[in-house]
Order: structure tokens, then sequence, then C-alpha cells
């Protein structure tokens, strides 16, 4: 799954030992059952309970990145987040999960996406739409862009949130070129760009956000 951190403490669960003994860096766990399946030659948790596991004990925009990223690869069917969530209800550190899963949406496209949604709705700047399709005068249809706001009169600010796996390549930069330009030419778009430096710094999207509604008269 992707929109895991970087660093993750690595653990391993045991059928019996004291959960809070810790030896060369690795975390010990008890469970008493868990469900497996598996992966390759290996055994390993099945997605339900190892996002019960997990999702308690994430930072919040990794956790909401990873729910978008099972959600919208069809990893886990939409109800099913009901079934984790319920099951995550009364685990260690829950309690701040609860306000976690409504701002769980699997329109996103990579984690990049979650965590730029997260900074501005976090900054009060919620995007009114994900994945916005912008279409030519004839209906055709010239590209989606990743968050939206709405301008008014049909017009829309638009942050593309470009990651390296697909938007460095020179194929990529010149595909990238000839939407935006489609884009702008409708006249119905702002168009903004941000690279994962820019969620890095956390404040520098939803500050450029924040001056292109004001420069475009939206309160």
């Amino acid at each position: 799954m992707r929109g895991l951190p970087l660093h993750i403490v690595p653990e391993v669960a045991l059928p019996s030992v004291h959960p809070r003994r810790t030896r060369d860096g690795i975390r010990v766990r008890q469970f008493s059952s868990i469900e497996i399946e598996r992966f390759g030659s290996r055994t390993i948790a099945a997605l339900v309970p190892a996002l019960v596991q997990a999702v308690p004990e994430l930072p919040r925009d990794h956790a909401i990145a990873v729910l978008d990223d099972v959600l919208h690869r069809g990893l886990l069917p939409r109800p099913a987040l009901d079934a984790v969530r319920s099951r995550v209800r009364g685990r260690r550190s829950s309690a701040r999960c609860d306000s976690w899963w409504d701002l769980v949406d699997p329109r996103a496209e990579s984690p990049l996406e979650s965590f730029a949604r997260l900074q501005c709705a976090d900054a009060g700047l919620p995007p009114d739409e994900l994945q916005v399709e912008i279409r030519a005068s004839n209906g055709r249809l010239l590209g989606r862009g990743d968050l939206g706001w709405q301008l008014g009169a049909g017009r829309w600010l638009v942050a593309e949130i470009d990651g390296r796996e697909f938007h460095e390549t020179p194929e990529a930069v010149l595909h990238d070129r000839r939407r935006q330009n489609a884009l702008l030419a409708t006249g119905d778009v702002d168009l903004l760009r941000f690279t994962s430096a820019d969620i890095a710094a956390r404040t520098v999207i939803p500050m450029a956000i924040r001056s292109a509604l004001t420069k475009a008269g939206k309160p």
C-alpha cells in the first residue's frame, strides 16, 4: 500500500510475550489471533486486520493517505472501511482517529494528493472537488485537475500535484505541457502546480491557494 511513512519501526507479533518488550530496536507485540493470507512465499496479515493494527498508530496524514490508496485501487471495498473503523474502536490510541474517517476520499489518486488536500483542509480551504473534469466547448475532455475550487461562472482554480514517478520523464513533461496549455486556453481555469517539496514545507500550498482565491475575489 502507498502512503506509509518513510521510516517504520520494525515489529513482530508473538503468541505469548509481554507486549511492551522491545529488543534490538524491534517492537514485540502480542495478538491472540489474526486473519492471515499468503503473499508469495510469506504469510502476512490480511488487509483489514493489518489496517486495524496500523491506523491508530500512524500519523494522521499517512493513515488517511493509506486508506485513500486501498480504496482508490479497489484493494478494500468501501463497506469494509466501516469494518475497519468498528474494529479500531476501543484499541489503544483509537480515540485520536475519531475525526479521521470522514476525511478519507477514494478519489485521491496518490498519497501526495491526499497530503495536499489535508493541508488545505487544515487551513480552512478544503477543495470543492477532486479530479475536476475540464472540457472544451464541444464537450471533449481536456483533462482532470487533482484538486479544484469553484470560482463562479463555471471557472475553477485547479491545483496539480506533480510526483516524480509520473511527471519527470521527458514524455511526461511534454504531455503535461500540452495538457496545461489546453486547460488554460479554455479561459475557465487558473492553474497552480506543486511538488513533493511544497508538500514537505506544509504551508506553501495553503498559502498559494488562499492567495489565488483572494485574487479571484472568492471569500
